[in-house]
């Protein structure tokens, strides 16, 4: 009959006729007369195992088994580790005084602009990032007229300074104040600049950065470990001075240099006069007009400075609202530079 609660105990397994079975066992006595418990315990436990079924004994054992190898792996495993991380440590601040002590020059040129990254208040970004085997694209051919002219060169035996064309050109808008459409012709401005060189730009969405003459080319917290990007902006001469008067646009951008290698733009900004260009829009032929404003200030960030041919867009007063031949010999001969990995 079930016992109440509705559970019926296996046969052989209640307190009554285990005690029975141990007792009528012959079983470890200790000089006293009195069997020790542990005796006891270890008798129930044979018995039980007996009751099982072979699987189930099977099944038992290998659980055990499994148990008995993770504890040996555990145990086995972090004495091991522990001991090679401490061993490590010094070994690697061993090395770092050598490299001190014996080849100075070496550490300051190869080995510190690894590391310089990762102190606090680092002004560059770790080398190499987002860097190519080969330029990510190739500037379109054309015949060389002249008619153009290259940003000054901190180096003199450099003539010219160009971005990396084995990396990408990132760049952010900072909409405040923009016109309407002011938008889309920044994305056809940037395109037209990409094609001419050959450079790949990526857009990396909209910041709340100001534009600053002392900008930061590298801005850990705010663009993470890589250069900043180049930074468009729709401002007034409240904000940035030197808008005034009939001033509509900057632009421009940052050199830096590896040992021994040439120097290159790693960023740059473009700002623009939003109100007097809002004025420029409302004429009937202003987008065309504006869109030129955005090209020539984008051509300053890759490297093109103004010349005194009135047909060329680079030209600081002229009408002209396309690229013009030297425009295009001057971005395509930009769009060629080298590739400075160590940056």
């Amino acid at each position: 009959m079930p016992q109440p609660g509705g559970a019926t105990p296996h046969r052989g397994a209640s307190p009554r006729n285990r005690d029975e079975r141990i007792a009528g066992a012959r079983l470890r006595t200790s000089p006293s007369g009195r069997t020790p418990q542990w005796v006891l315990d270890d008798a129930l436990e044979q018995r039980q195992q007996a009751l099982l079924s072979p699987g189930a004994r099977r099944r038992r054992a290998r659980r055990a088994a499994r148990a008995a190898r993770r504890s040996a792996r555990r145990w086995a495993k972090v004495p091991r580790s522990r001991s090679r991380a401490w061993r490590a440590t010094p070994a690697v601040g061993v090395v770092v005084l050598l490299m001190l002590w014996f080849t100075p020059g070496l550490f300051q040129d190869y080995a510190l602009p690894v590391l310089r990254p990762y102190f606090p208040g680092a002004s560059a970004p770790p080398p190499g990032v987002e860097a190519a085997r080969a330029p990510l694209g190739t500037p379109p051919a054309v015949a060389d007229t002249g008619g153009y002219r290259f940003m000054d060169s901190p180096d003199p035996g450099q003539p010219m300074v160009a971005y990396d064309p084995c990396r990408p050109v990132h760049y952010v808008v900072r909409p405040d104040g923009a016109p309407p459409g002011g938008q889309r012709l920044v994305e056809e401005a940037v395109a037209e600049i990409s094609a001419a060189t050959g450079l790949r730009f990526v857009a990396d969405g909209t910041t709340t950065e100001a534009p600053s003459a002392q900008r930061a080319p590298y801005q850990p917290d705010r663009y993470g470990r890589q250069w900043a990007p180049v930074l468009i902006t729709w401002s007034d001469a409240a904000e940035v001075p030197d808008l005034a008067g009939n001033v509509v646009g900057l632009g421009g951008s940052t050199p830096r240099q590896a040992p021994g290698r040439p120097f290159v733009y790693v960023t740059g900004q473009v700002t623009l006069d939003a109100p007097g260009l809002t004025e420029v829009l409302d004429r009937p032929d202003g987008a065309a007009h504006v869109r030129a404003t955005i090209v020539h200030e984008l051509a300053h960030v890759v490297g093109l400075t103004h010349v005194d041919d009135p047909a060329q867009l680079m030209h600081p007063g002229g009408g002209a609202t396309v690229l013009a031949a030297g425009d295009r010999a001057g971005l395509a001969e930009l769009g060629a530079g080298e590739c400075v990995p160590q940056l």
